[in-house]
């Protein structure tokens, strides 16, 4: 039978320093974009499985800021945190044009941002994160990897219907019959908050992790990395600014900051 259970683990309830190498689960793959969700994921993917692999994709985005940041983000980690350089293995990116090619989507077409008759903002591209992890699933398998690791979250988003927790079991009860394989999908960010998404960084890698999500991720939607704010990069105004930025805020205030 499927292992249809999804990991959305509470930073406070994490261990930075297990590694979750016994049984099944030895090696991860992490959906990764250079952002500040997915370089937190990473990063507690780094501190619990024995081999990590890293994955972007590159779909004809609006601005290939965060692709052009991945690298170096990866190789900080990996500097940085000597504990976890070892367990850091390749990165591979997929391209996927056929979302550009669908178009109507502000990610991949020059419109301004807007929300859509059905109450979406036109920031989601449909079927984006489906096709994510189909192909991570695939990866995975040839990689012999058997967890796939998502920053999706239903807390702190935008209304998007593939971040769901709901659709991360969907996908993976799918990629196990499809494959014939036991994988798991984890969302460790699915029940948290922006605050608590920075204070999971705090947690797994203190200030220096904090500072280096901070300082070297890129999350803005408009691509904007000219300004470096309290909270990062970015334009300060789109829907992924202000999320990251109230974030921080928050964040902060419970520190007493």
């Amino acid at each position: 039978m499927a292992n249809t259970s999804i990991s959305s683990a509470n930073a406070a309830t994490q261990t930075p320093t297990h590694v979750a190498g016994s049984g099944h689960h030895k090696g991860a793959l992490v959906l990764f974009s250079g952002g500040q969700d997915s370089t937190t994921c990473l990063a507690q993917a780094l501190s619990m499985f024995e081999r990590v692999e890293t994955l972007g994709f590159d779909y004809g985005q609006r601005h290939s800021v965060e692709m052009e940041v991945r690298s170096g983000v990866r190789e900080q980690l990996a500097r940085r945190f000597p504990q976890w350089g070892p367990r850091l293995g390749e990165d591979h990116v997929l391209s996927l044009d056929v979302l550009k090619q669908i178009g109507g989507s502000s990610l991949t077409d020059d419109v301004a941002f807007a929300m859509q008759a059905d109450g979406l903002p036109n920031t989601f591209v449909p079927g984006r994160n489906l096709l994510f992890l189909t192909l991570a699933g695939a990866l995975a398998y040839r990689r012999g990897l058997t967890v796939i690791v998502t920053g999706v979250c239903e807390t702190d988003y935008s209304g998007y219907p593939d971040c769901r927790d709901d659709t991360m079991k969907a996908q993976q009860l799918a990629l196990n019959l499809g494959l014939e394989r036991r994988m798991r999908i984890d969302t460790p960010l699915m029940w948290l908050d922006k605050a608590q998404t920075w204070q999971l960084a705090h947690d797994l890698g203190s200030s220096e992790l904090v500072e280096l999500i901070r300082t070297e991720t890129h999350t803005c939607y408009q691509g904007t990395r000219d300004v470096l704010h309290d909270w990062g990069y970015g334009c300060g105004s789109c829907p992924a600014c202000d999320l990251r930025a109230s974030g921080w805020k928050n964040w902060r205030a419970s520190q007493g900051a």
